[in-house]
């Protein structure tokens, strides 16, 4: 049976438990973890502002341009809304973020990035790939994909240390289940596909 996330009611309709979740999903995005996981790990990569540079710059190709095509998408009328809740409205969006993030290794690996900054977008690469490929077939959850991928790879990089982060990722699955964006099974595949992320960035770095 195909799952079709109904349209969500306007914000001052939300009971306070869809307003929280409300929040959380557009707060914890893929965009916006995606984001602040590389300025994370490039600060990290050489623990000065040479690193945050270098996540800056990761981040410009890899959330701001993806951003930017989901919101002109948006504003077309192309695309339902930022999360694109409609499966078939993914394809091209997603596809122009893969040639963003393809633009952004070669310039990173040109200039002679540090190597978890070039990790990281590489586990990228192969996690919107991934999510890509799913997506032609099935409404997997991009925002579990991208949460649990994100808490798997930090805690390669900053051992036990950053496992409390992993109550974000609960956080964005709660919040995916009371919008009712996706069934559990969705959520629980998003994770796995995490996985493949940082699977990719233990092997690269």
């Amino acid at each position: 049976m195909t799952f079709s996330p109904p349209a969500p009611p306007a914000f001052a309709d939300c009971t306070p438990r869809q307003k929280a979740a409300r929040v959380l999903s557009d707060v914890l995005a893929p965009a916006n973890l995606v984001v602040a996981l590389l300025l994370l790990i490039g600060w990290h990569s050489t623990a000065s502002w040479s690193g945050l540079g270098w996540g800056l710059l990761a981040a410009l190709f890899c959330g701001v341009v993806p951003i930017g095509i989901i919101a002109l998408g948006v504003r077309r009328g192309a695309l339902t809304d930022q999360h694109i809740r409609v499966r078939r409205q993914r394809v091209v969006p997603m596809a122009l973020s893969l040639v963003s993030v393809v633009a952004g290794i070669t310039l990173l690996r040109a200039l002679g990035a540090p190597g978890d900054v070039c990790a990281l977008v590489v586990a990228m690469l192969v996690g919107l790939v991934s999510s890509l490929l799913v997506t032609i077939g099935w409404q997997i959850s991009l925002h579990m994909s991208v949460a649990g991928g994100a808490v798997m790879i930090l805690a390669l990089v900053f051992g036990p240390s950053a496992l409390p982060v992993a109550l974000i990722a609960a956080a964005v699955g709660w919040s995916r289940l009371v919008l009712r964006a996706h069934t559990a099974a969705q959520l629980l595949a998003g994770s796995a596909l995490g996985g493949t992320a940082a699977l990719t960035f233990a092997l690269v770095r």
